[in-house]
């Protein structure tokens, strides 16, 4: 009986079969990505608790109040304004800052597409940088996954390629499912639920640059620390999906160099994926490189940065060590 050629079509669906697998797998990657995105919101809400508190102290509610009054009583007055970012700052010691009593400051925003890094970007036309993205993705990777025309990890998929259609296409649809793709003034979705928990009356010009609110070098540790946060979140996002991809190429790497469809079966077996043959559709191709299924299927399983007891590896080490003078 000949053997059935492995072609292109059984080489994708294989592939995205093991991907489905290795991203199911419990990695200290993913479980440090789930660990900060469980618990960011609870941060985000004790820090905004923060933030009113600050906040208040330098608009007082009875100010406010005014403020409302007037600008309601005359058509030319608009003197207040919702936001939901603000610059806190303090006066630093002479070891904190370049100067002495230099005034330290930076941009800090609760919006789901907020900036990160403290930059105020009031000035850049109006649409999003990838990086203002990156934490809705991260934060809502769930609901987004489970959209066909969506697609969480697109970002880091593309990192390091120039924009293309179809990283358009992926951020278009994410954005929208998110409601931010028209912008901070009609927002839909989980954006607008998100940013409306985080809006306070301020009084001033239009731009947060212009209200500088003064803080205690405490307080402006924590809002910090949320910000840093945030990043770690992002960055954990980053890490996993990156662990992910990497070894899917490397799947991908070894079924080129497979001519046979057993061959390709035996290496997703060995790597604890079962796949119906009956699945695959019959076309025929030829291979580039050939590898041993098993080695194959064990140099995967290196890869991956699983958490493993320290007994566990021991007994790892010592089977190892036996089979070696076995062999």
């Amino acid at each position: 009986m000949s053997r059935i050629r492995l072609n292109q079509e059984y080489r994708n669906k294989i592939a995205n079969r093991m991907r489905v697998h290795i991203e199911a797998e419990d990695t200290q990657e993913k479980e440090k990505f789930f660990q900060l995105r469980e618990n960011f919101k609870a941060l985000q809400d004790k820090t905004w608790e923060l933030a009113k508190v600050c906040v208040t102290r330098q608009y007082p509610k009875k100010d406010v109040a005014m403020a409302h009054y007037l600008q309601d009583k005359y058509p030319n007055v608009n003197t207040i304004a919702k936001d939901s970012c603000f610059h806190f700052g303090y006066m630093g010691k002479p070891e904190e800052a370049d100067e002495e009593d230099k005034y330290i400051t930076k941009h800090f925003d609760f919006r789901l597409n907020g900036d990160i890094d403290g930059i105020d970007r009031q000035d850049e036309l109006e649409g999003y940088r990838a990086s203002s993205r990156d934490f809705g993705y991260a934060y809502f990777r769930d609901e987004l996954k489970a959209q066909d025309q969506c697609n969480p990890d697109i970002t880091i998929e593309m990192d390091g390629k120039d924009s293309n259609p179809h990283w358009t296409k992926y951020q278009d649809a994410n954005d929208k499912y998110l409601g931010t793709l028209s912008g901070r003034n009609n927002l839909t979705s989980y954006a607008d639920k998100w940013d409306k928990e985080y809006e306070l009356d301020l009084i001033g010009r239009e731009y947060c640059r212009d209200r500088q609110i003064a803080v205690s070098r405490e307080e402006y540790k924590t809002f910090e620390m949320w910000q840093q946060k945030k990043g770690q979140l992002i960055m954990a996002h980053y890490k996993w999906i990156k662990s992910i991809l990497a070894q899917t190429k490397f799947v991908k790497d070894v079924l080129k160099g497979y001519k046979y469809l057993d061959e390709a079966l035996e290496f997703a077996k060995e790597s604890d994926i079962n796949i119906d043959e009956a699945e695959l559709i019959r076309c025929n191709s030829s291979g580039l490189m050939i590898y041993n299924p098993k080695n194959a299927s064990q140099m995967l399983k290196a890869m991956k940065n699983k958490n493993v007891s320290r007994k566990d590896k021991i007994l790892a080490r010592q089977e190892y060590e036996r089979k070696q003078v076995i062999n």
